[in-house]
């Protein structure tokens, strides 16, 4: 399996729209976090969107269709189905799915995988890039209390991924398949054993990331892992690697949340990037997600392009560029890379035209 960039970022593949940003065009994003469901049916001791109540409401499918139709027109080039709670919780999500890749954009789709039935596999699996599991434990014990379920969900969870792999290669499907773990003190002892369920199942990585804490969440989290112990554990994790089976270790993700260090002193990437909330409100990114400060708009009420080429939008990114202080942002953020390569691109230093 190529490299696919997990720590880092992939703007500089997209020259054509960093060009026109640069130009002060107004751009149509890249990438699009989508949110078809608000509900869950876990309770992830780590959660990042806790505070939005986990509420049963779902994106009408009709409507979303139409804006992911229009943003595929207007060169949305991918589209991930994740969001406040689990995307298969929707009873639509295949159609979704199906009628994103029809409109042209590449689609992926992060699921607890504990209601990836076979129907759903199949129909999914032909449409999706990539699918990212989460399985934060290896133990059935460990699984329930992270995730916030019975015992009896880990071994469901475990065989539902051992079927998309076996219908992934049975239809012959591109779709990379990938487990993550979010590392907290509760399931750090389980980290190699996790690797060797993901090597023998087949899926196609294991990726070991930090746990960062949303600044509407109001939990309290351990303090950082020492990076010392942290390098000795990807050491360990890394030894399961083959040739079909890679272990991406965030060491670089880790680093990042001890430092208060910035790279940049502005937000510069939302442009690139947009997120639908399941009550169909676009907003700037993750992290200002239910803040009506920074919502451009919604797709119940506007169409897509009304809402990225309003005035409003327009207003927010101006305001994020020029006053958002970023130290106040969550560390490692989505944007961070891309924010950094921006910020050089934008602010080059002496010497810049001896490459």
């Amino acid at each position: 399996m190529s490299d696919i960039r997990i720590d880092g970022h992939k703007l500089m593949f997209h020259p054509e729209r960093v060009a026109a940003w640069l130009r002060g065009e107004n751009v149509y994003p890249i990438y699009v976090e989508i949110g078809p469901s608000g509900a869950c049916n876990n309770r992830c001791c780590f959660c990042a969107f806790d505070y939005r109540g986990y509420k049963s409401e779902f994106l009408e499918t009709d409507v979303l269709c139409r804006a992911i139709e229009e943003m595929g027109e207007h060169g949305v080039k991918s589209v991930m189905c994740a969001g406040e709670g689990e995307p298969l919780l929707h009873q639509d999500i295949v159609r979704i799915i199906s009628q994103t890749k029809t409109a042209g954009i590449d689609v992926a789709l992060s699921t607890n995988a504990s209601l990836l039935e076979q129907r759903i596999a199949e129909g999914i699996l032909p449409c999706l890039s990539w699918m990212r599991l989460s399985i934060n434990a290896a133990t059935p014990e460990t699984y329930a209390g992270i995730h916030g379920c019975g015992q009896e969900r880990f071994k469901r969870v475990i065989e539902n991924v051992a079927l998309a792999v076996e219908i992934r290669n049975r239809l012959a499907s591109p779709c990379t398949l990938g487990v993550q773990i979010v590392l907290i003190p509760q399931n750090v002892d389980e980290i190699e054993r996790l690797a060797q369920i993901c090597s023998e199942i087949g899926v196609d990585y294991l990726t070991v990331k930090p746990c960062i804490p949303h600044p509407h969440s109001g939990k309290e989290f351990s303090p950082p892992f020492e990076l010392a112990f942290l390098r000795e554990l990807k050491e360990k994790a890394d030894a399961y690697q083959s040739p079909s089976f890679k272990v991406y270790f965030r060491l670089h993700g880790f680093e990042k949340i001890r430092s208060s260090e910035r790279r940049y002193d502005h937000c510069l990437g939302l442009p690139f990037f947009a997120k639908i909330s399941c009550d169909g409100g676009v907003y700037s990114c993750g992290p200002h997600l239910g803040d009506p400060e920074y919502c451009y708009g919604n797709i119940y009420e506007q169409s897509f392009s009304g809402i990225w080429e309003g005035q409003r939008r327009l207003r927010i990114i101006e305001k994020v560029q020029k006053k958002l202080d970023c130290s106040e942002c969550m560390k490692n953020c989505r944007l961070d890379e891309i924010n950094a390569y921006l910020w050089e691109l934008t602010h080059p230093g002496p010497h810049a035209n001896f490459i």
